[in-house]
């Protein structure tokens, strides 16, 4: 069994930063891309960021030059650094990592979701 366990969520004003940390523990034989999407309310799932792990990166369009994901593969956990925060970035923030278990079968595991609210 493994689990993906987020944090970091919250109220913040426009124009403000918060960081979201997700941690995966259990069978785990090894994570390959980890990343973060979002879901605002009426809106389908949108990939925010993705990273490798070698480190290589993938970002929305929309984040680009404000959000930084990064990892830490000793710790298994996936940071999202979000900067200049906008209104239209209020939404559920999920993270996902692509994983071997020990069967040595690879599965892509959720975490919870955590909310992240933008307002003044």
């Amino acid at each position: 069994q493994v689990q993906l366990v987020e944090s970091g969520g919250g109220l913040v004003q426009p124009g403000g930063s918060l960081r979201l940390s997700c941690t995966a523990s259990g069978s785990i034989f090894t994570i390959y891309a980890m990343g973060w999407y979002r879901q605002a309310p009426g809106k389908q799932r949108e990939l925010v960021a993705g990273i490798t792990s070698g480190g290589s990166t993938n970002y929305a369009d929309f984040v680009k030059g404000r959000f930084t994901i990064s990892r830490d593969n000793a710790k298994n956990t996936v940071y999202l650094q979000m900067n200049s925060l906008k209104p239209e970035d209020t939404a559920v923030y999920y993270c996902y990592a692509d994983i071997q278990v020990v069967t040595h079968r690879e599965y892509r595991y959720w975490g919870q979701g955590t909310q992240v609210t933008v307002s003044s």
